[in-house]
């Protein structure tokens, strides 16, 4: 039951966080920024938060140094609008599985462009069997 709330209470700061930092904040070093997951542990006491952030790394660097400057503001607001006795700490971190997923997308696209001309041949060598 308790893993039940612990992930709603995530959820439910995922979604105000993502609100927040897109209307709320008004760090002109904060691009483009997407809350892709929000975890919280078993005691509520914490909750790291993952960021997909548009941009190259120097961008990427400048909005998680404005969010997390922002971290009291939005600490604060997350306890107003959600009511938990105690608000959890929140800790960003850039979440890189969205550039990882491109990266093996990227590989395989390549491994099967480069088997592509071995099937090719392959079919080609076939053709010739019926000639004796």
């Amino acid at each position: 039951m308790a893993k039940i709330r612990v992930g709603r209470v995530g959820e439910e700061i995922k979604k105000e966080l993502s609100q927040m930092i897109q209307s709320e904040v008004k760090d002109p070093r904060i691009g483009f920024v997407t809350v892709t997951d929000v975890e919280v542990t078993g005691d509520l006491s914490e909750a790291n938060v993952y960021l997909s952030i548009f941009g190259d790394e120097d961008q990427k660097k400048q909005s998680l140094t404005g969010i997390t400057k922002a971290t009291g503001f939005l600490r604060t607001e997350i306890g107003k609008r959600i009511r938990l006795r105690h608000t959890p700490a929140l800790f960003f971190h850039l979440d890189e599985s969205i550039a990882y997923g491109n990266k093996i997308e990227t590989l395989l696209g390549q491994i099967k462009s480069e088997d592509e001309p071995d099937k090719a041949k392959q079919e080609h060598k076939g053709d010739g069997d019926g000639d004796l």
